[in-house]
């Protein structure tokens, strides 16, 4: 029987449920079935969502390059971040990976007027009363290995915080970190494919 859960993945969890000395998995926190696992990832340092499932047809459609899918992030960085930086994201800018350089796509990129309501993180991030933060709100079509981090960083805004808030159609509205949503196929597959 096919399962999909959708969850807020706290901070500071590792996105797998086999486990690993000194670090919280996912089995920690979230109890499905044996051979549910995690399609993508998110890094141990970020929050947010992510889907759970035993579907692997959904996995091979949301992570095979060939196909591409929105996911929204809203990211906390360090200092009062600009036009120009901005506009240095919105166009791409050049990373590192493993196997060299890389071109990231052109994406959307705002910065929120207002911060986001968020849940707060534990441990919260370090305040510093001279220096301001941003938060921003960044979509992509790609998920190269740390890629919003190099990519902020790369503008002169590190990222203090990370929090995945959408892919396509799927959002963390209404989650908590360690949170969790079972959704039917049809449900999940309308809202990230538009099929009935």
């Amino acid at each position: 029987m096919l399962r999909y859960f959708i969850i807020f993945k706290p901070y500071q969890v590792l996105s797998q449920f086999s486990p690993e000395e000194g670090k919280q998995t996912l089995k920690n926190i979230f109890n499905v079935p044996n051979d549910v696992y995690p399609v993508g990832r998110l890094d141990y340092d970020s929050e947010g969502l992510l889907i759970l499932t035993n579907d692997k047809q959904l996995n091979h459609r949301l992570l095979n390059p060939q196909w591409t899918h929105e996911r929204e992030y809203w990211v906390q960085v360090d200092g009062a971040i600009d036009e120009a930086a901005l506009n240095s994201l919105r166009a791409g800018v050049t990373i590192s990976l493993a196997n060299g350089p890389y071109n990231t796509r052109a994406c959307k990129a705002e910065k929120f007027i207002q911060p986001p309501a968020v849940p707060e993180r534990n441990p919260p991030v370090r305040f510093r009363k001279n220096i301001p933060t941003s938060w921003i709100k960044l979509m992509l079509t790609e998920g190269k290995n740390r890629q919003v981090r190099k990519m902020t960083a790369k503008v002169g805004f590190p990222t203090l915080r990370l929090i995945r808030h959408r892919i396509v159609q799927i959002t963390t509205d209404g989650l908590q970190p360690g949170d969790m949503r079972e959704l039917n196929r049809q449900q999940l597959y309308s809202r990230l494919f538009g099929e009935q």
